[in-house]
């Protein structure tokens, strides 16, 4: 039971992996290029949601604060 269920999951991931950077016809791109490509512009945006986070969670809280 353990083999089938390995081989199950190699399989799925090795067709993850040929999805992913399977080249396009018309621009000749991957999945995995764009994601690369807009990694950068993500990262930007997950450190603006932390800041406004981190300035929300050390701002004053309502009546409750000194």
């Amino acid at each position: 039971m353990g083999i089938l269920r390995a081989a199950l999951i190699g399989a799925a991931v090795y067709g993850a992996y040929k999805y992913l950077t399977k080249k396009d016809e018309l621009t000749g791109r991957s999945i995995a290029d764009d994601i690369q490509d807009q990694a950068p512009q993500w990262v930007e945006k997950i450190k603006g949601y932390k800041d406004e986070l981190t300035t929300r969670m050390n701002a004053p809280m309502g009546r409750y604060t000194e």
